[in-house]
């Protein structure tokens, strides 16, 4: 097929440019795919079934005094009768709401909030028909339970069987051939996260090189080729995902890439943010006028992630305050016994959107802590480059110890109380720290910082300062409830190792 080169150096297609790819994906991957459907298929069905069954043992088999005592018997023929007929069009309800389509299935919870909003619509559509057509009567209760049970099961099974693609991906299967257009940092810290997450379904296979970019921040060896032969490496390496770097090709790239690939079949074009290296909020397309424009979300977790966050936070801290205060009060006892001074120590750190407030602590150096560094220059030399010493002076018997256990963060459990912080996340930093982050400050402002973390669990200090910020960062950008728990189950094994603790 001919083709003419634009000045650039990117090949332009020639007419017939958008039949060019048809059906890039293997047989065996469409099998996956098509059996995953099936799969879906056969659970929600399972599942829908199940959740009308259980409603109706509850709701008339248990007599419970919660319900109204219908005096007529009530058919349970009546009632299967009704799910055989509900079931076909509570299925396609599913469909019509994407519960089948792939580029909905796997990633993040949107999924589930789906499955809510179907689950809903279709029980509204029942009470519809039930007050609609006066012979249609249905127990209130019957309906209530059916959308709680249909929704619980359905979403439990759609959450195992996500189990299992996971568990296959690390096989090999449920995965999809990708290419990242362009070289830059931004490239490679796409490549890493993709390759890092073992539930993204991505096989990065290399890099294009773009003609309007000079910067490389990738091996030579990972590179493909250029734009002039990505037709070639597509269908060579079965690519169906091909993820743009913004901040890496020129508009008038993208625009030959949209050209030759943008309905092409089986083959997937997505453009990255131009700003991933340094953004790790989310971003959210909104068009105005006609307009689509990107916003960066100001907070991390919105939605259910926030919700999620904030039952784990608040639940579990109510369930170890009472144990957390006779402990505290035993420490403040012996900190007072051992130095003079206020039990408690304050400090000022960032919080949420810029805004700050005093984390406590227990107080773990003596009061003129700075008179006393002030005899140690190369320590306070050091102290203001690291911002932590392993040997300091300052610091009490006591003190001391609570830093090995890391008991002198246990008044932080006040500030999750009070919304200020987590249980886990970002290290909490000072706003003179915020320079040390650089590009990356604004992300630690989106999430409450944690009074355990990855830096916590991985060496605490004995990890270097940068090695923390791309800590954090890996946090936030990847932050999901398993990882919180994952995090606070590797805490306690951290502190009794009480490696890094100084």
């Amino acid at each position: 097929m001919a083709s003419t080169t634009q000045k650039n150096g990117m090949v332009a297609p020639p007419k017939l440019q958008f039949r060019i790819l048809h059906n890039i994906s293997t047989p065996r991957q469409k099998y996956q795919w098509t059996g995953l459907k099936i799969a879906l298929i056969l659970l929600d069905a399972i599942t829908i079934s199940l959740g009308f069954l259980v409603a109706y043992l509850i709701r008339f088999e248990l007599k419970l005094p919660i319900f109204y005592s219908m005096e007529e018997s009530v058919s349970l023929h009546f009632y299967l009768s009704l799910g055989i007929i509900l079931l076909p069009l509570w299925l396609g309800i599913f469909a019509l709401h994407g519960l089948y389509s792939r580029p909905n299935l796997l990633g993040g919870t949107k999924e589930y909030s789906l499955l809510f909003n179907a689950t809903t619509i279709s029980m509204f559509l029942i009470i519809t028909a039930n007050f609609l057509i006066p012979e249609f009567i249905l127990a209130r209760g019957w309906l209530l339970l059916t959308w709680i049970f249909v929704f619980l099961f359905s979403f439990t099974a759609r959450f195992l069987l996500r189990r299992l693609v996971y568990f296959l991906r690390k096989h090999g299967m449920f995965t999809s051939n990708a290419v990242i257009v362009g070289t830059n940092a931004e490239a490679q810290l796409l490549a890493t996260q993709f390759k890092s997450a073992d539930t993204s379904g991505l096989n990065v296979a290399g890099y294009i090189a773009c003609p309007s970019s000079s910067s490389r921040a990738v091996p030579d060896e990972n590179i493909l080729g250029d734009l002039k032969e990505i037709e070639k490496i597509v269908y060579e390496k079965n690519v169906e995902e091909i993820i743009v770097t913004s901040s890496a090709v020129s508009a008038q790239e993208v625009v030959a890439l949209f050209k030759l690939f943008g309905i092409a079949e089986g083959v997937n074009l997505r453009l990255s943010s131009g700003v991933y290296e340094i953004i790790t909020t989310g971003l959210q397309v909104q068009e105005i006028a006609s307009v689509p424009l990107v916003k960066v979300n100001k907070i991390r977790l919105t939605g259910w992630d926030q919700a999620l966050k904030f039952l784990l936070d608040f639940g579990l801290s109510a369930i170890l305050l009472p144990f957390i205060f006779p402990v505290g009060l035993v420490i403040a006892l012996c900190i007072a016994m051992d130095s003079k001074g206020p039990v408690f120590h304050r400090r000022r750190v960032m919080g949420v959107n810029g805004h700050t407030f005093d984390a406590f602590k227990f107080r773990t150096m003596y009061v003129n802590g700075d008179a006393i560094l002030d005899a140690y220059p190369e320590l306070k030399e050091q102290l203001a480059r690291e911002h932590k010493l392993k040997n300091d002076p300052r610091v009490t018997r006591v003190g001391r110890f609570l830093r090995k256990t890391s008991l002198d963060e246990l008044p932080q459990i006040l500030n999750v109380l009070k919304g200020e912080m987590s249980l886990v996340g970002p290290r909490m930093i000072s706003p003179e720290e915020m320079e040390k982050y650089q590009e990356h400050g604004m992300n630690l402002l989106t999430v409450k910082p944690g009074i355990t973390g990855l830096w916590q669990v991985s060496g605490r200090s004995d990890v270097s300062y940068d090695q923390r910020v791309q800590m954090d960062m890996y946090y936030i950008r990847n932050w999901s409830i398993w990882l919180d728990l994952q995090i606070l189950f590797r805490t306690i094994p951290a502190v009794l190792s009480r490696k890094g603790a100084y």
